[in-house]
């Protein structure tokens, strides 16, 4: 095994929260921005299928009665119309777009941060990974909490794809990218991932 291929068996692709309900504009959860990342979300995750790479699908997926969201979400489940992410429910399935395959891992959670109350770290330490690249939605929050935590659990190389990541705002994206790089995250385009 060359180092290529070495690098790539130890790194973990984590696709995050691109689910329907945070996507599709009927959706009252919709965040604005979304939709224009989803062909580098697609191109990112055919590129690390290419190279080996481990796919690892982060969903939120809440109970109708929204008992186990944050309690500022709460509000949305509280009455008769759609909740946003139910388990089973059209709106927390990953868009269409994007393919999931058996090899892959889908990874639940309930907050911000996919290392939060799950089995993430545990997961990956039992593949060998050590380097993580993060895509997904969205930058202040799934994405940024998951950078934080990786680089707190010790993950030596963490890169957050910065045109396959997105906010409701470019502004609010690039503030979070610029800190994130202050904690020697690598931001890299989708063009410089590809061409490593």
């Amino acid at each position: 095994m060359n180092d290529a291929e070495t690098k790539w068996k130890s790194t973990a692709l984590l696709v995050i929260g691109m689910q329907k309900d945070f996507i599709l504009p009927s959706s009252p959860v919709h965040l604005r921005g979304a939709e224009a990342i989803v062909p580098n979300v697609v191109k990112a995750v055919e590129v690390a299928r290419s190279r080996g790479v481990h796919i690892i699908w982060v969903v939120r997926e809440h109970d109708s009665s929204g008992r186990d969201a944050e309690l500022f979400r709460r509000h949305l489940y509280s009455d008769d119309k759609p909740k946003p992410v139910c388990k089973g429910t059209i709106g927390a399935e990953i868009l269409d777009e994007l393919v999931v395959q058996e090899c892959d891992y889908k990874l639940v959670k309930t907050r911000f941060s996919a290392f939060f109350n799950t089995n993430l770290d545990s997961y990956l330490k039992g593949l060998g990974v050590d380097n993580l690249v993060i895509i997904g939605i969205q930058t202040p929050n799934c994405i940024r909490q998951t950078t934080f935590d990786a680089v707190c659990y010790d993950y030596p190389i963490v890169a957050v794809i910065i045109d396959a990541t997105a906010a409701a705002t470019l502004d609010i994206h690039q503030a979070n990218i610029f800190d994130m790089k202050k904690i020697k995250v690598a931001t890299p385009t989708l063009e410089e991932w590809c061409a490593e």
